[in-house]
């Protein structure tokens, strides 16, 4: 048989188990709201905020239900965030996708697994004008995700439109932070899936 008769074959052969990694996982829901700093205190700390200020908050909650028994865990699974601000002026004509990624480790099998990013209040008030906006519906036009393994898109999904399309706008990069930038830190520890890097305990 010749080489051009067994390329097809070794193609497809290929692509196999990269399908059957992409029927593995989903996304399920895609959430976004406007949420206060949280309140904390401390013994002899005597800083107070009498008003405090708005975050943006996207949870998106995914499935990862294999075919076989193992893996139990994932080491390294990517959730990467296209955040569209309803803010076009003449700087983002289209408004500014905001982009960032989180890694996730110690990921369980199963069904409504979590994982959250943030943009803090004084990038909203940069990319609005100086002022944040009073909804999250007044501050998304719209969301996607991609959920990577190894280097390849296992599932994506938006919160309106078809296909990719956050490829078509201008990325900005570095105001979209993982759970572990924030005050939220501390909060809701069982609710999402670890963050790579902040111990394999968690």
């Amino acid at each position: 048989m010749s080489l051009l008769k067994w390329f097809p074959i070794a193609f497809v052969t290929l692509l196999l188990p990269l399908a059957a990694q992409a029927q593995e996982f989903s996304v399920s829901k895609i959430d976004f709201a406007l949420q206060e700093s949280p309140k904390m205190s401390g013994s002899g700390y005597d800083k107070k905020v009498t008003r405090p200020s708005s975050w943006l908050e996207v949870e998106v909650t995914f499935d990862w239900t294999p075919r076989t028994a193992e893996p139990l865990y994932l080491d390294d699974l990517t959730v990467n965030y296209y955040i569209l601000l309803n803010n076009k002026n003449k700087d983002f004509p289209q408004g500014a996708l905001l982009v960032g990624s989180v890694n996730h480790v110690n990921v369980g099998q199963g069904k409504e697994l979590k994982s959250v990013m943030y943009v803090a209040p004084r990038s909203l008030e940069r990319f609005f004008g100086g002022k944040i906006p009073n909804t999250a519906n007044q501050t998304v036009a719209g969301i996607g995700v991609t959920i990577t393994k190894a280097g390849q898109i296992v599932a994506e999904s938006s919160t309106s439109g078809k296909g990719q399309w956050w490829s078509t706008y201008q990325q900005t990069q570095g105001y979209v932070l993982n759970k572990s930038e924030t005050p939220f830190a501390h909060l809701a520890w069982d609710y999402f899936e670890a963050v790579k890097g902040r111990g394999a305990g968690q």
